[in-house]
């Protein structure tokens, strides 16, 4: 199927091949790259591409983190999430 370059909800959740509300929820949550235009959502193509191809949900986890960066009890957040999965920051190759 040729899909247009910009898509509806519903050619969206087709294109992504997810339900339109999981689709539309995403969107709400600025996870996926949309535009709500009066009552209907509408999406580039291109823009679910370049997502699609850049998405990585440590890389998302990352940059959000950064705005934290400066933040004297990010170290202590750190430490305390790996230790609660039981291993060391080093030992899941991210620390930096």
């Amino acid at each position: 199927m040729t899909f247009p370059d910009v898509l509806t909800l519903e050619e969206t959740a087709e294109y992504l091949r997810l339900p339109p509300a999981v689709i539309e929820h995403e969107a709400v949550q600025g996870h996926i790259p949309g535009r709500r235009i009066a009552e209907s959502w509408r999406f580039l193509r291109t823009a679910l591409d370049d997502w699609l191809r850049r998405y990585d949900g440590r890389t998302l986890l990352v940059q959000q983190a950064g705005a934290f960066a400066d933040d004297p009890t990010l170290t202590h957040l750190r430490t305390t999430v790996y230790s609660d999965r039981g291993r060391t920051e080093a030992e899941s190759g991210t620390e930096g």
